[in-house]
């Protein structure tokens, strides 16, 4: 009944009580990326497969540069990526801009993460089973490990989340997840890193 019924709009409320407290430091983050980035485009969109396997938009804060080399050939990741940018990501400010994809039901605050639309045509039967709930803005991998474990092991666990789904779960890992972004510690297991392992249907 939770999954169903409540998950929903209990999610789109404290999306939208967050975004109203949250707009001063919204306002500030945004100046000071355009700053840093030199350029209005703040936000970052890309397609990701959503519940189902449906496509949307995921929305971030930009943390890259749009710097070209000499030959007009766009800059690595790690040669883009700003002193703003990179604060955003060990702190996950940058993930703030999903609240909105909270509010249009197209992710909740607890569910497996929104993964390249790529990847749909890659997954096993039982891993394409992290789709039959809505992606989050944090799940149950990310506090297990993250990048510090297996696309198998992810996907495993996301499936196991799917599975035992409950309103006690969903705070448990809320928990775990606030408590990993305050001590900051090993940052590239709790956050996405810069240009990480793709996934190819074997790892």
């Amino acid at each position: 009944m939770y999954q169903q019924y409540f998950k929903r709009w209990i999610g789109f409320i404290v999306a939208l009580c967050f975004l109203s407290v949250l707009w001063p430091l919204l306002l500030f983050l945004v100046i000071c990326l355009i700053y840093s980035t030199q350029s209005m485009h703040i936000f970052f969109l890309q397609q990701r497969a959503g519940r189902y396997g449906k496509v949307f938009k995921v929305i971030k804060f930009r943390s890259m540069s749009d710097e070209h080399d000499e030959s007009g050939d766009i800059l690595p990741n790690e040669q883009r990526i700003t002193r703003v940018g990179r604060f955003l990501r060990s702190t996950s400010l940058d993930e703030i801009p999903q609240l909105i994809n909270v509010m249009k039901g197209e992710m909740s605050f607890v569910g497996p993460r929104p993964l390249h639309v790529q990847y749909i045509e890659l997954y096993n039967k039982q891993q394409a089973h992290r789709h039959d709930v809505r992606p989050g803005m944090t799940g149950w991998a990310q506090v297990h490990g993250r990048n510090a474990i297996s696309w198998r092991e992810k996907f495993e666990l996301d499936v196991w989340y799917v599975d035992h789904l409950t309103f006690r779960l969903d705070l448990k890992i809320l928990y775990k997840t606030v408590a990993l972004v305050l001590k900051r510690s090993n940052v590239d297991n709790v956050r996405e890193s810069v240009g990480g392992e793709w996934f190819n249907g074997n790892n």
